[in-house]
């Protein structure tokens, strides 16, 4: 295992970054804190396709790069930096992408795939309900047969995508113990959404979607009806190692600002980077920043080699989510005053940071998951 980057992923994370830089990230700062259109959104993602977001680690014959999540995972990181909220629509695309290349009919990948792997289309999936989140066997929302359909009924909450979402898919209870994905076209199969307003990142959707005897085919089923709680279980780990991305990216953005910052600063009649204490920071913000980048790679590297990863992935997530949390409040802290104000970036980095260690599992379930992998004992029940 190298965790140096390859010559064809530095090409193409330079390649990003120059995209960002002039073009995709200024556009962002201009928009505002807002929800971002879906038009303006769809142009974003149809141009990071082009550098290998959402494509990157699935098969040509799909419209993908055939590349892999490592490469993947390192283009996320750039991605992350200059505008979260549009790096998490990347990350529902991605993993609804591979939900479908690994489990969904020939007919839904024909369908959706090309357009999803291109930035046309945009997915959502949902899994977390009012009084389901980690413990998705608890899943409420219901799909009865009927014939040839399925007739659902149910709320799902904190739907990444849901306002731009074209489909959707649904997690669902459709027997006694037994989960199901379905997928619902946002057309044919029209479902209720509501957004949630949050602490920071309103440019991207978080919403609530109801279900109200929605009436979708059979033939939407994914991965066999009873696979959904295996599915969700392999989706969680693709999620988890972006999850600790979004951590180590929004970290590396606050560092590079304390950094500059400090650098041009000055007190007691020199440079704040001079101080000692300021001086700490900085270089536990670095170290901590490479360890869990680190962990994103080996854990990403061991999706691509086939293996077994609900621990690494765990790790990562919970190691990258909580050092951004640690690194933005420090970087706040070396701006003084003026990181609290919003002529500074730090002050976003910060909002979007102590949201991350929630999502795809908390910091505390992903020590559960970490622990039962160890020890072999079930902490949950």
């Amino acid at each position: 295992m190298s965790f140096q980057p390859t010559q064809e992923q530095k090409m193409a994370a330079e390649g990003l970054r120059k995209l960002l830089d002039n073009d995709i990230e200024p556009a962002f700062l201009a928009h505002g804190s807002g929800p971002i259109p879906k038009e303006m959104m769809v142009g974003w993602l149809k141009q990071l396709a082009e550098h290998g977001l959402t494509n990157a680690p699935h098969p040509e014959q799909y419209g993908g790069l055939g590349l892999d999540w490592v490469t993947h995972l390192r283009l996320y990181e750039e991605v992350g930096y200059s505008a979260m909220d549009i790096a998490l629509p990347i990350l529902i695309n991605c993993v609804a992408a591979d939900l479908l290349i690994q489990s969904a009919p020939e007919h839904i990948k024909e369908r959706y795939l090309s357009g999803l792997l291109s930035g046309d289309i945009i997915a959502s999936v949902g899994i977390s309900e009012p009084d389901v989140g980690s413990d998705v066997a608890a899943v409420k929302t219901r799909a009865v047969r009927d014939g040839d359909d399925w007739i659902i009924n149910g709320e799902k909450t904190w739907i990444s995508n849901g306002e731009l979402s074209d489909f959707f898919v649904c997690t669902c209870k459709t027997g006694e113990g037994e989960l199901t994905h379905i997928l619902l076209d946002r057309k044919e199969h029209p479902y209720e959404v509501r957004g949630i307003p949050k602490m920071g990142l309103n440019g991207q959707s978080t919403a609530q979607i109801f279900l109200s005897d929605v009436r979708v085919p059979v033939e939407n089923t994914i991965g066999g009806i009873g696979a959904g709680l295996k599915n969700t279980l392999v989706t969680f780990e693709r999620a988890r190692v972006h999850m600790g991305a979004w951590g180590y990216s929004i970290a590396r953005r606050a560092m590079d600002e304390a950094i500059k910052y400090s650098q041009q600063r000055t007190q007691h009649g020199k440079q704040i980077a001079g101080h000692q204490l300021i001086a700490e920071k900085i270089a536990t913000m670095a170290t901590e920043i490479d360890a869990a980048r680190l962990l994103g790679i080996r854990a990403a590297e061991m999706i691509d080699l086939g293996l077994r990863c609900d621990k690494e992935c765990a790790m990562a997530k919970w190691y990258g989510t909580e050092i951004a949390v640690k690194a933005t409040r420090d970087a706040l802290q070396i701006h003084g005053g003026n990181g609290v104000t919003t002529d500074f970036i730090v002050e976003r980095l910060v909002r979007e940071a102590i949201i991350a260690p929630i999502p795809d599992g908390t910091t505390e379930i992903q020590k559960l998951l970490i622990a039962r992998a160890l020890t072999g004992v079930q902490a949950f029940r």
